[in-house]
């Protein structure tokens, strides 16, 4: 049994994913769990129904729309963490620093407070509700959460299968198996294919075929075979879900490098006249395909130098706030890469070192530190682009003159530095803004929000103020559209803290919600988990004395946390009363405590056991704590001993040089250690190792430039509002007159790409997700024809199953299994020989099927007592109906098979052909021959050479070719006179079964 479930991303672009997959037994498995740029918590009320029937939770790839409310989920929804969830590293890795990026760029990911749960609250606590609703936010998830909640990810490697463990709430997975594969488009990105029982599931969603610079192919054809026939774990399943975005997409001419030009034309066009270029993209997937192609463009324009390019002048930037991690993380994943980033990651290294070589023979300096280091330029060692993960270092590189080209997150420009950025530099007609993926609004669709991506992308569509045409390097004509001059109304999200009425109601709103929560945790019989939020940390960890046994002391001491968490998040007075013997702790002056009377925890004094932090590599520590003297004093310019870090310098103490008095151009203190590191780096050199005058010149200015912008002391975490807040919106409005591109970095599947493989695949059942409308219609009406190509219309619609679900609809995609019920004789069960393969019985059946008459007797007492039943309780017609349709089914036959009659049994073993059933692996063979004294070794991929003369080798379909002489050499002796041809035969038959044949 298998039903599947689209709960978000069904018929719609791909804004959101969640899908829900039930499997035989009660196994549920959700699969992503996305969230759409506007963050609408209405959006997960689905999600959240099924979380306590959640067996396994599977994760795609490392974008918004697959894993945006993850975070969320982890902190908002009671079981979540408690599911398993599976990922690759690669996707743990980069989703991590995205959420972070998430979190720490935009309030809109805070969880609004719904406004009925806010009417509910006042009415529970007899206040009335006002009539303008505020949208109240709960606290968002802080850095150190979201990394603990990736650390629960299991993590999995490409083409392995694995057994995954069930929640404690799930019942048993029965063999469930899993297994991630190279879906291309992001790092890490992932196709799951899932075994249970007879399904073979295949969740194909956001892949690409073909491959990029930074990201390989997806993995779905043979490499041994030529690449033309689908590899065997993902031919032919059971289901295949596949997402439907780009099916009226045509694939570009030219491929890849085509799009490269296109997009490096564009950039070039824009520079060469002082402009300014956005590129919006993602912050952890797409951005590493962009990120590397305009930085190995900008090397090697630097070192030539007799070109006159405008990408010399022109300066390039990352914009995003937890860029640096993200980059580090690639970095540490290279071998998750297209083969071609390995290979060139070991071509500087040989480089290096050959140079490294050269210039000690010549020099023969025995002085170590005046050798040359040998560091490489990798892949993403950045040489011209710059990190930005500061509003002010954005500010900053803005205010100056000058061409650059800005990466910067988001793609849907909704949060982020690219929403900041557009509308410094909308307003200039020399400035153009790069669309990478089609954004377009969903016909149909009930958000009356838009994103400011899918405005732009309108108006490029539109192309209402006329074209700007430019030249690429080839002659080809380049399209830029025009803004004429629009208004553009957006409004910008803001925290601002609550006052008033408004900070009642979000106190009550707890109240009610932690009164609910623990209602429904004391019937569960388990610990109050606001109890952790109390000081008392003992409390919820010492052992309970025998005294603390009565259910109502119990009561007691949870109300009593209970009550000193919530007056810690109210922050109110704490009396005597509530504190108890805490008072110890609590209050200073108070060193006395009459425990005369009391009874429990209330007799002893309140020791808090402070709990040792450690991970799977020992003891978390303090690197403060292991600074030397020298050290403390120039972390950041402050003197970090003692907790003092970022006090003011008093009368008499001693400064350093960057603190007496001088200042940088926004008025901030200098901080003279970084800059000297920075100013002691080498000068820059191209890939050859020859040092660049141009480019060092342009390194070092850009080094001193990026060294003030991140020396600034703008603590943009100081501007954020601490505490219990709402969101507001800014609205701003511009008159556009920047320009709009598109180049088509999506990296995602086209038409031609599902109309080749798709066939190849050959599912029997097909289901279609995460497109418009047109697309899914457009596909589905394709496979229809091309999986049933000879069949007539009427037949192609009766014999090809391709499901378009909606959000919400459950689709019934189990297999399709002609089986029937039969009961065997008892001289034929007698007979059966069973055969034992890798674990399983198998038995040869043949026999004589008839109808046979079932022994009436049990079934005539059951009827009889209907009968009289309906006597004594029905009259008339009625009841003769019912008694006739008992009569009819006391006379029907079962099916029984029996064994054959002697002259129908010599026809058919004349007839029957030995048919073989079982995996054989040649390794297994291997063992089993060499067991019995042959020599066995493997030769090549896939072949296994018996006694020199005998070679066995598996295709790729499973079948067993067996080549080479009947008998054995002198060479070689065996323990038998059997030829090594014919115990080579008789080893492979041991090891099937034969369920067909005389």
């Amino acid at each position: 049994m298998f039903n599947f479930t689209p709960l978000l991303g069904a018929r719609s672009p791909p804004s959101a994913s969640q899908s829900l997959l039930e499997l035989d037994g009660g196994v549920k498995v959700l699969i992503d769990v996305g969230w759409d740029e506007h963050f609408t918590v209405s959006k997960l009320e689905a999600l959240e129904r099924h979380v306590p029937s959640l067996s396994i939770i599977l994760l795609t790839h490392a974008t918004p729309s697959h894993l945006g409310a993850f975070a969320h989920c982890c902190k908002n929804i009671p079981l979540f963490t408690q599911i398993p969830i599976y990922a690759t590293t690669p996707v743990i890795s980069l989703g991590r620093t995205l959420l972070q990026d998430i979190y720490s760029s935009t309030p809109l990911a805070s969880t609004v407070i719904p406004a009925d749960s806010l009417a509910e609250s006042s009415y529970a606590s007899g206040s009335p509700p006002s009539d303008t609703t505020p949208q109240l936010l709960l606290e968002a998830p802080t850095s150190d959460e979201i990394a603990h909640y990736f650390s629960l990810i299991h993590s999995l490697k490409y083409s392995q299968p694995h057994e995954p463990l069930p929640s404690a709430f799930s019942p048993p997975l029965n063999g469930l198996k899993i297994t991630a594969y190279n879906a291309g488009h992001t790092l890490g990105g992932t196709i799951w294919h899932l075994q249970h029982g007879m399904e073979s599931i295949v969740y194909a969603v956001d892949w690409n075929q073909v491959r990029e610079n930074v990201f390989g192919g997806a993995a779905w054809l043979d490499a041994s075979g030529g690449g033309a026939e689908v590899i065997e774990q993902l031919r032919k399943p059971t289901a295949l879900i596949c997402s439907s975005r780009g099916a009226e997409k045509s694939a570009l001419t030219g491929g890849r490098k085509k799009r490269d030009e296109m997009l490096l034309d564009t950039i070039r066009a824009t520079v060469a006249k002082g402009g300014t270029v956005l590129i919006p993209t993602d912050t952890s997937a797409r951005v590493l395909e962009l990120a590397y192609l305009l930085e190995h463009a900008w090397r090697k324009e630097h070192s030539n130098n007799s070109s006159d390019s405008p990408f010399k002048s022109a300066k390039l930037y990352l914009a995003s706030r937890n860029v640096g991690a993200t980059m580090r993380y690639a970095r540490s994943m290279l071998e998750w890469m297209d083969e071609n980033i390995v290979k060139e990651l070991e071509a500087d290294e040989a480089s290096s070192n050959r140079k490294q070589h050269k210039r000690n023979d010549s020099k023969q300096i025995g002085n170590r530190d005046n050798q040359p280091t040998g560091k490489t330029d990798g892949p993403f060692e950045f040489k011209c682009l710059r990190l930005l993960e500061r509003k002010k270092q954005v500010d900053r590189i803005l205010s100056r003159p000058g061409a650059r080209v800005i990466l910067a997150s988001d793609l849907s420009l909704e949060w982020g530095f690219s929403k900041e950025i557009f509308h410094r530099i909308a307003g200039d007609n020399s400035n153009l803004i790069v669309l990478t993926e089609n954004q377009a609004i969903p016909s149909g669709s009930t958000n009356d929000r838009t994103s400011l991506g899918s405005l732009l992308w309108a108006w490029y569509q539109e192309k209402r103020d006329g074209v700007a045409i430019e030249t690429g390097a080839d002659g080809q004509n380049l399209e830029q559209v025009h803004s004429g001059g629009r208004e553009l109304q957006t409004g910008f999200a803001a925290r601002v803290a609550l006052e008033g009425r408004e900070l009642l109601a979000y106190q009550q709103y707890l109240a009610t919600q932690r009164r609910s929560q623990t209602q429904a945790t004391l019937g569960n019989g388990a610990t109050l988990e606001s109890a952790a939020d109390a000081v008392d940390e003992a409390s919820s960890t010492s052992s309970s004395s025998s005294d603390e046994s009565d259910p109502d002391r119990q009561g007691k001491a949870l109300n009593t946390s209970a009550k000193v968490a919530n007056l810690n998040r109210t922050k109110t007075g704490l009396n005597k009363e509530t504190l108890g013997v805490n008072i110890l702790l609590r209050q200073p002056g108070v060193y006395d405590y009459d425990v005369r009377g009391k009874k429990g925890r209330e007799q002893m004094f309140p020791f808090v056991s402070r709990r040792r932090r450690a991970d799977d590599f020992g003891d978390i520590i303090r690197p403060d704590e292991y600074l030397r003297a020298e050290e403390r004093d120039e972390v950041e310019g402050h003197d970090m001993r003692d907790g003092v870090s970022g006090k003011e310098n008093k009368l008499g103490q001693k400064r350093k040089w960057g603190d007496a008095g001088l200042k940088d151009d926004d008025g901030e203190p200098g901080s003279s250690i970084a800059n000297k590191r920075r100013q002691q780096r080498p000068p820059a050199t191209d890939r050859n190792g020859t040092t660049n005058g141009d480019v060092a010149t342009t390194t070092d200015q850009l080094d001193r430039e990026l060294d003030e912008l991140s020396n600034s002391s703008d603590s943009e975490a100081a501007e954020g509002v601490n505490g219990p807040s709402k969101l507001v919106f800014h609205q701003h409005s511009i008159n556009a007159h920047i320009k709009i591109a598109f180049v088509d970095f999506a990296g995602i599947h086209d038409q031609r790409s599902l109309s080749m493989l798709i066939p190849l695949i050959q599912p029997r059942k097909l289901i279609l997700i995460s497109g418009s409308a047109s697309e899914i219609s457009y596909l589905a009406n394709e496979c229809r024809q091309k999986l049933v190509p000879t069949a007539s219309e009427s037949a192609i619609k009766a014999h090809a199953d391709v499901y378009t679900p909606m959000d919400g609809e459950t689709v019934n995609a189990s297999v399709d299994t002609n089986a029937w019920t039969v009961k065997l004789s008892s001289g034929l069960v007698k007979r059966l020989r069973w055969q034992n393969v890798r674990g399983l019985g198998v038995v040869t059946l043949m026999g004589h099927l008839a109808a046979m008459e079932v022994d009436q007797h049990d079934a005539a007492d059951s009827i009889s007592k209907k009968r009289q039943k309906l006597l004594k309780d029905d009259n008339g017609e009625e009841c003769k109906a019912r008694q006739t349709r008992l009569d009819e089914k006391a006379q029907r036959f079962d099916p029984v098979l029996d064994i054959l009659p002697a002259s129908i049994a010599a026809a058919t073993r004349s007839m029957a052909q030995p048919l073989h059933v079982g995996d054989l692996r040649l390794a297994d063979l291997r063992k089993m021959l060499q067991s019995t004294g042959h020599t066995a070794e493997f030769r090549g991929e896939g072949t296994l050479l018996i006694d020199g003369l005998v070679a066995v080798r598996k295709t790729a379909t499973g079948r067993i070719e067996v080549e080479g002489g009947g008998f054995g050499a002198p060479d070689y002796p065996v323990k038998d006179a059997e030829g090594s041809f014919h115990a080579v035969k008789r080893r492979i038959y041991d090891g099937l079964a034969v369920i067909a044949g005389g």
